[in-house]
């Protein structure tokens, strides 16, 4: 998967594929290492995987209604 980040040079376009371990390996490194480096991003990525982690929690009985 890849996403076009345009002129931003953050990677929060790319956190949804990296919860989910959807990136190639280059991609994978390049949201890694950011994160470590940029609080902002980190702070995204953090509410990323918990919307994540409850979406996950959903049966089809809960869509539904």
């Amino acid at each position: 998967m890849s996403a076009d980040p345009g002129d931003d040079p953050h990677v929060r376009l790319l956190l949804g594929a990296y919860v989910l371990d959807a990136l190639d390996d280059g991609e994978t490194c390049r949201v890694a290492r950011h994160l470590r480096g940029c609080d902002d991003c980190a702070r995204v990525y953090v509410e990323v995987a918990e919307a994540s982690a409850l979406l996950a929690l959903l049966r089809s009985d809960d869509l539904r209604e």
